[in-house]
Parts: structure tokens; C-alpha cells; sequence
């Protein structure tokens, strides 16, 4: 197995003392609730008084200040003291915010996979059991019937979009700029499939760096609506159009042109099948390349990251893609992907790491 230098540091050997080891068992017991106290810490603003304050505050000042009950505050505030989001002064009480506290309330990650979290993957981890035994997202059921959940993106609640976006832009957009470089400095890209090409983000981005650029962007009919009426009237929409395609229906083909695309773009798209969909998917697009064609496939592969905490966000996602997702992908590492490649007749190129959020970006061309 590949690991990083910095995960082989923590998943190959045992750091934790007995005592440790005991309060991180607990900490895993009682998740649930640290997670929504912790939220509400922050939505109810607690966490930024405290930051914001230069000595603290004490539990009656912050009551005055939310206008929440005296038992509430106590309540999370001792919950907090022993989760490590605050300290006291014993000789005072007066809280302030701890190093967790305050990475919690400040950095954009965390706040971005909060909110994933809360409204639109919580009620669907109950049905985690039966997911992962039958292969299918039981999580989703409770907001629709669809098999997957990208068949049901724009039918679901307002807050539950804004969080489900808001995590898969977060990510991605950060490495958009290297990734452009990549596509088009390196390469003089001219015509590009966006596979899964969702709001058309990526598509806009590529037409505004390259004035040459043209972009087809391909995804599920439902999808292609919502690209359009996103990109409508923007800086070199005319350049791009939409395909609609099940990339599910193994008899539905990229649509060919007569010297081939220059690139195939798939960003954060693989990881939303499983592995026997990506051969696939990855055939079905070889058969639309000619010797000139890259693939660039960006993912967060999780055994090619910089630090360990990404790597715990990204095997943890696996799990949402199991409970409400689609029941059979994950967050892969480098050798799952490279068997779907060399699988489908395609072979490495070269590979770029740590990009933006922990991106790489595996460029791949038709095996000679």
C-alpha cells in the first residue's frame, strides 16, 4: 500500500497511551453529541464572543449577550470544557476559546464539512448498517426516492444544496488555478469534455484562462439544465454546450468528434462510482480520444496526502458516499485508480500532487 510520509508517521505503529487511547474510545462513543453541541457553539455565535474578547467572558455575560437560557450556556459550556473547544479561569470563570475552538470557528474546511454534515449527511448515517450491507445509499430515502442522490441534486432543499455545493466547490475550486496551468499551459488544450461537469464552474473558469477554449460539458440531462441556466450570459458561455448522458447506461457513448477531443476532464467525477462503473465509464471515453487526447483526473486520493487530518476528512467521506451517495463508491487511493486505468487501456502519464486541497491530478493517455 502507498502511504505518504506523513501517514505512515501515524497509521503504521501505536502513539496513544492507555489513558488516551481510553478518552479517544469515549470521544468516538459519544460523537454525536459533541459534533451538534459543537455546532450550535458556533451557530449560536458562543465560539466568537469568546474569541473575540480580550479576557473572557463569564457564563452570565454570555447569556446577556445570546439571550439563551443560563441552563443552556451551562450546559454547553460544560460540554465544551470537556470536548476542548473552551478553557476557564477556576479564580474567575471567565471561558475563553482553545486552539480547537478556535480552528473550528475559523478554518473554512471545518466550517464547510460542518454544514455537509449537519444538513445533508446526519440523518442519513442511522442507515449506514444497511448500506454497506446492501450496496445501496439507504440514507438517501428520507430525502426521495432517487437511487442516487445526483438524480435528486436539484430537488433537494434549499440549505441541503447550498451545504451539498458549498462542500463539493470548497474542495475543488481551490485547485482550480495549478489545474488550469496544467490543462492549458502545458498542453495548448483547445477542446475539452468536462465529464460530470455539474454547474459548469470548471467549464466558465476554463473558457475565461483559454480565449481558444470550447467545452462540452457532459452529465445527466437534470444537470444540464442547471449548468445552462448558471453559465447563461457569463463571459464565454457561448463557447460552451451541454451533452446529456447517463454515464451509469454503459451503452451511452461520449459523443465522438472527427479529431478527437484534446482533453477529457473529470474532476471529483470518479470517486461518485464504483470501481467495475469507472473501467466503464474510462472505456467509453477511450473510445472517444485519439493519440493526442489527455484524461486529467483530479481527486483527493487519500493515501497521497500532505497531512493526516485530510486524510481522515477524505475516509470519512467514503462513508457518505456509501450511507446517501450511492451506496458503492469512495474516496479511492492511487492503487484503485490505477487499476480502473490500465483496466480500461489507458496508462499514467504523470501525476501531480498536492494541489489546492489535497488534490492530485493523474494524466493519462491511450496505452501505446
Amino acid at each position: 500500500m502507498h502511504l505518504s510520509e506523513s501517514l505512515k508517521k501515524t497509521y503504521t505503529e501505536e502513539h496513544l497511551k492507555a489513558p488516551e487511547a481510553q478518552r479517544l474510545a469515549e470521544y468516538i462513543a459519544w460523537g454525536p453529541v459533541i459534533f451538534e453541541a459543537s455546532r450550535l457553539m458556533v451557530k449560536w455565535g458562543i465560539l466568537e464572543l469568546l474569541r473575540d474578547s480580550d479576557n473572557g467572558l463569564t457564563r452570565q455575560e454570555v447569556v446577556e449577550k445570546t439571550h439563551l437560557s443560563d441552563y443552556a450556556v451551562k450546559c454547553l459550556f460544560e460540554a465544551s470544557l470537556s470536548i476542548g473547544t473552551v478553557l476557564v479561569d477556576p479564580d474567575t470563570d471567565r471561558y475563553t476559546i482553545s486552539k480547537t475552538g478556535w480552528f473550528l470557528l475559523n478554518d473554512p474546511a471545518t466550517r464547510v464539512n460542518i454544514d455537509f454534515n449537519h444538513d445533508v449527511n446526519y440523518e442519513g448515517w442511522f442507515h449506514l448498517e444497511e448500506a454497506l450491507k446492501d450496496g445501496k445509499p439507504e440514507g438517501l430515502k428520507h430525502f426521495g426516492p432517487w437511487p442516487t442522490i445526483y438524480e435528486g441534486l436539484s430537488s433537494l432543499p434549499p440549505q441541503v444544496q447550498k451545504s451539498w455545493f458549498g462542500f463539493d466547490h470548497f474542495y475543488s475550486d481551490s485547485s482550480f488555478p495549478e489545474a488550469l496551468k496544467i490543462v492549458f499551459d502545458e498542453h495548448q488544450v483547445c477542446t475539452l469534455y468536462d465529464v460530470g461537469g455539474n454547474t459548469g464552474k470548471w467549464a466558465l473558469r476554463c473558457v475565461d484562462y483559454s480565449p481558444e477554449a470550447r467545452v462540452t460539458v457532459l452529465d445527466l440531462p437534470q444537470q444540464i439544465e442547471m449548468m445552462q441556466a448558471n453559465i447563461r450570459g457569463k463571459k464565454g458561455a457561448d463557447r460552451i454546450s451541454g451533452y446529456g448522458i447517463n454515464l451509469l447506461d454503459e451503452q451511452q457513448a461520449f459523443p465522438k468528434q472527427a479529431e478527437g477531443p484534446d482533453a477529457i476532464w473529470m474532476s471529483q467525477f470518479l470517486d461518485c462510482f464504483s470501481m467495475p462503473q469507472i473501467i466503464s465509464i474510462l472505456r467509453r471515453a477511450r473510445a472517444a480520444m485519439t493519440a493526442n487526447t489527455r484524461i486529467y483526473i483530479m481527486e483527493t486520493l487519500w493515501d497521497r496526502q500532505k497531512y493526516e487530518p485530510a486524510t481522515l476528512c477524505l475516509t470519512l467521506t467514503s462513508l457518505y458516499f456509501t450511507a446517501l451517495a450511492n451506496g458503492n463508491s469512495k474516496m479511492y487511493n492511487t492503487e484503485d485508480m490505477e487499476h480502473c486505468i490500465h483496466a480500461a487501456g489507458l496508462e499514467i502519464e504523470t501525476i501531480h500532487d498536492h494541489l489546492g486541497q489535497g488534490h492530485s491530478i493523474i494524466v493519462c493517455r491511450i496505452k501505446q
